[in-house]
């Protein structure tokens, strides 16, 4: 089995299921999605989308040289655990294009990778096997092994997955992963299924970006919050939209448009260094692939309503959900405050580690 190869994927679901042939509920890690390849000395890390991350993380390579079978295809994640729980805003500071930086980031925030499955295993392929033989094969294989390499816990009982969905939380993982313990391994297809956490916050509306199809229709919200000194910082966006309500509003927006957008808590949003003082949107970014970082300015005098799952730092880990206008809020009154934070949870007992 050579690379690259599609990992699995999983598709949303609203709560834990349960299935009459059985399931497998694992943690949902908070990190890199990796399928590792190894032959002998040769190591190969491949992301989601098919690129290598060998040159991002040399430390995880050694680790791995050392503790996994010489000839094996592992599917998991990479991820970084600082401070007592999975931290993936330093994670993302890895991916750098300086090797050097590269070389001190692996010493001061070396990263680990959890295994959750098992494609091959010396001349055997295990596509085809079901989830649990491949788990059986995957515990034999990674018997007494020890970071930076850990084996993805399992349970076979909802209620103890309803109790990871709680807990596990605090230790900065992102929900429940459930697998029908008849299926294969099944390359590029949603077949397993996944249930995140959502809140709900209110948000200052504050700009918006155009669809990519034409200026008419709205591409995005671009959303913030106050912080303690009173200073609107970006947050994230909404982007969610039918094309007919895209239309809809960027009609009703227009009027929000500033005629003096240098006064926009966000002005010197193409000023590099100012981005350093607090957060806003249009930041440079390895991630943006050249991508038109430009959006339009409005007044910050409506307040939405928002789904998230969690916080990465100061902002939504992942583009939230549009709910509703709140006419009744003011927007002074969006603060970081109102921000639901989990309970702190160990990350070495979600690990397996005690």
């Amino acid at each position: 089995m050579l690379p690259p190869v599609k990992p699995m994927l999983a598709k949303p679901v609203s709560a834990i299921p349960e299935a009459p042939q059985g399931m497998q509920y694992e943690a949902k890690w908070d990190g890199f999605r990796c399928l590792v390849f190894r032959d002998g000395d040769e190591i190969e890390l491949i992301s989601r989308t098919g690129k290598s991350l060998v040159r991002y993380f040399p430390e995880l390579v050694d680790g791995l040289r050392e503790r996994m079978p010489q000839r094996c295809v592992l599917d998991g994640e990479i991820v970084l655990p600082l401070g007592g729980r999975l931290d993936f805003e330093a994670l993302q500071q890895r991916i750098h294009p300086a090797a050097s930086r590269v070389r001190l980031l692996a010493e001061r925030t070396p990263v680990s990778l959890v295994a959750f499955d098992l494609l091959a295993l010396d001349d055997t392929g295990f596509l085809d096997a079901p989830l649990t033989e491949r788990r059986r094969t995957l515990e034999r294989a990674l018997r007494g092994t020890r970071p930076p390499l850990y084996l993805a816990p399992v349970t076979y009982d909802s209620a103890v997955a309803q109790d990871w969905f709680a807990q596990y939380e605090g230790a900065g993982l992102d929900g429940v992963v459930a697998k029908r313990t008849d299926l294969p391994y099944r390359p590029g297809e949603r077949v397993m299924l996944k249930v995140k956490h959502e809140r709900t916050a209110d948000c200052v509306l504050a700009g918006l970006r155009p669809h990519k199809s034409g200026p008419e229709a709205l591409g995005s919200l671009l959303l913030g919050l106050y912080d303690d000194s009173g200073v609107l910082q970006y947050v994230g966006a909404s982007s969610s939209f039918p094309a007919a309500r895209r239309r809809e509003l960027m009609r009703e927006l227009a009027p929000l448009g500033m005629d003096r957008p240098e006064e926009h808590p966000w002005a010197r949003w193409q000023d590099e260094a100012a981005h350093e003082e607090g957060r806003m949107p249009g930041a440079p970014s390895r991630w943006s692939g050249g991508k038109d970082a430009s959006w339009v300015p409005l007044r910050p005098e409506r307040v939405c309503e928002v789904a998230y799952d969690h916080m990465e730092g100061k902002r939504f880990r992942h583009t939230v959900l549009f709910r509703r206008w709140r006419p009744d809020r003011e927007p002074g009154s969006c603060t970081y405050e109102q921000l639901e934070e989990p309970v702190r949870f160990d990350l070495e007992e979600a690990l397996g580690g005690r």
